[in-house]
């Protein structure tokens, strides 16, 4: 009596097709556009590092490296 109170169940859909792995190998344009890509963020990271004034661990400079500008002792 169990099986008239039970729908039954659909069959499974087939299993998907096995899919290979694409090939390792960069050809030289890609390299190429690679490298050119690196080099561009280097360049980017260079300009913005010469406008950080403190490090991780604060300001850099010596207390007693204060110099005498128009307002007085800086």
């Amino acid at each position: 009596m169990g099986s008239i109170f039970k729908p039954k169940m659909p069959p499974l859909p087939p299993p998907a097709p096995v899919i290979e792995a694409p090939s390792s190998e960069i050809s030289d344009e890609e390299k190429a556009q690679i490298k050119k890509d690196r080099d561009a963020v280097e360049r980017k990271r260079k300009g913005r590092r010469s406008t950080i004034l403190t490090g991780p661990l604060g300001i850099q400079e010596d207390a007693t490296d204060a110099t005498n500008t128009l307002l007085g002792k800086n």
